[in-house]
């Protein structure tokens, strides 16, 4: 089957090109099943019902969150009642929601999928998402409990990133990393099947500083001192993301490639 997953969600530039773009890029790849990680999609911080509910609408079949899954208020309620949105594995043992489901994807096969934070460089404290992670993989068995499982880390540190693909290797389809905007030119197949990429990079404009309209970032880091608050660049977005080929009996990646589409970061002949 052919696993599509997207990067961070930036803002309104970066929903508006999903809403834009992710059907027909669907078809293009023939995607069975996609996942789009959305927690920056409101404003640059969270995302609420609303914009949860376009994107869905828009053709993602899962939505994945992170560290600030929670900071649209109304997401706490829709979390439990959308089971399509999914937050991390070890936000809180209090947290509303789950932080990993098996889905069923447009050819009917079970996806897994499931979302853990990192620890290295994070602002808050979060539980192990190497301990959090193995009683997931272990109760669904690729080739087994289901024919695909996809990973997403979403974290700081490369190193940690690394970490948790070789982690997963051989009992996940994928891991892919979110959190720093930045696509990673590391793609590559574990040895034991698991489709691996650092960071997917954001649905966002690239003309600014990681989705943030570049002018109040580069003042605090030239000047020494905020002027006004973060905003999301508003120019035209790029989606990228990982587009992974697994093997129908044993879940185990056989082909993977970046996905970039549109805006700035367009692929061009050499």
């Amino acid at each position: 089957m052919r696993l599509l997953f997207l990067g961070d969600v930036m803002g309104r530039s970066g929903r508006a090109a999903v809403a834009a773009r992710l059907a027909d890029l669907r078809a293009r790849l023939r995607a069975d099943f996609c996942v789009v990680n959305a927690e920056n999609a409101t404003n640059g911080a969270g995302i609420s019902a609303d914009h949860a509910r376009a994107l869905l609408q828009a053709g993602a079949d899962v939505l994945t969150l992170g560290d600030h899954a929670f900071d649209q208020r109304d997401m706490i309620q829709f979390v439990e009642a959308e089971p399509r949105v999914l937050r991390p594995l070890n936000y809180a043992k209090a947290a509303p929601g789950r932080g990993a489901r098996v889905y069923a994807a447009q050819n009917g096969a079970k996806v897994l999928v499931a979302q853990v934070l990192g620890q290295v460089f994070m602002k808050r404290p979060f539980a192990d998402p190497f301990a959090a992670i193995d009683p997931v993989l272990a109760a669904a068995p690729l080739g087994g409990q289901v024919q695909a499982a996809l990973v997403d880390m979403h974290c700081e540190a490369t190193s940690e990133k690394m970490a948790m693909g070789h982690h997963c290797d051989g009992r996940a389809s994928v891991v892919v990393g979110t959190h720093t905007h930045i696509p990673t030119a590391d793609v590559q197949i574990l040895p034991g099947g698991t489709a691996y990429q650092t960071d997917a990079g954001m649905c966002g404009d690239y003309l600014s500083v990681i989705g943030m309209d570049k002018a109040e970032p580069m003042r605090r880091f030239v000047a020494g001192m905020p002027k006004g608050r973060f905003e999301p660049a508003r120019g035209e977005a790029t989606l990228c993301g990982l587009l992974v080929e697994t093997d129908d009996a044993t879940g185990r990646a056989v082909a993977a490639h970046m996905v970039r589409e549109g805006g700035r970061l367009e692929p061009t002949e050499p």
